[in-house]
């Protein structure tokens, strides 16, 4: 599903926050990606996204080089991948259910088709019953989940998440990751960056370890 081959991302003054990572993650698998803050997490998940793109080496997805696509195959790539952040980012005029349906809309699915996938996101995150309500007047717990409902409205085959519990305590925490594992079970391959190690205690997936921009650890391939 994803393969890097010896990827570097040096930015403009000559910080290199990726050094030489080769690293694979298979089709359906459930990976974290950790490491202390700083260590170049962020800047992997934005590679996989087309958000950055490397400075040297491959970045491949389901076996396309996607370092090669062209601006405008940029939207067709983001369509296939469900993102998560860890500050939501969400529309805060905006009722849950139209925070969902954006990349829907964006995509030019239809009406009924936006309806009725948002609908379904909004359910599989227990959160049907909030469509009407706006950002503030969820819970920081309810905010997340309204992301992860949009990440995965587009049904991708893929999906990352960038810290997506840095915000929630414990209990809301294993929450969070447990409906990432209920979207791992039905074949969506899942890659999260995250430092929480007491939460990753509690949860036996392979770990992908970063250092200062490089790979230490790969954990057991599956």
């Amino acid at each position: 599903m994803i393969r890097f081959e010896s990827v570097t991302k040096r930015y403009e003054g000559g910080h290199e926050a990726l050094r030489e990572v080769s690293l694979e993650l298979h089709n359906g698998e459930f990976a974290f990606l950790t490491g202390h803050s700083g260590a170049g997490k962020s800047t992997l998940l934005k590679l996989i996204a087309l958000i950055e793109r490397p400075t040297r080496g491959l970045v491949l997805v389901e076996g396309r080089n996607i370092g090669r696509l062209k601006p405008r195959q940029v939207p067709e790539h983001r369509r296939k991948i469900g993102i998560v952040f860890q500050d939501n980012k969400l529309m805060e005029d905006r009722p849950a259910f139209d925070n969902v349906a954006l990349p829907l809309v964006i995509a030019g699915f239809n009406k009924r088709e936006i309806a009725r996938r948002t609908r379904a996101a909004l359910d599989q995150v227990g959160l049907l019953d909030k469509e009407r309500s706006t950002p503030r007047h969820l819970s920081t717990g309810e905010q997340q989940r309204v992301g992860i409902a949009r990440a995965v409205a587009s049904r991708p085959r893929l999906l990352i998440a960038d810290e997506p519990t840095g915000n929630l305590d414990p209990e809301l925490s294993l929450d969070i990751m447990n409906l990432f594992r209920r979207f791992n079970e039905v074949g969506v391959t899942t890659l999260i960056a995250t430092h929480d190690l007491n939460l990753l205690e509690q949860l036996d997936y392979r770990r992908i370890e970063l250092a200062d921009g490089e790979v230490i650890d790969q954990g057991n391939i599956s």
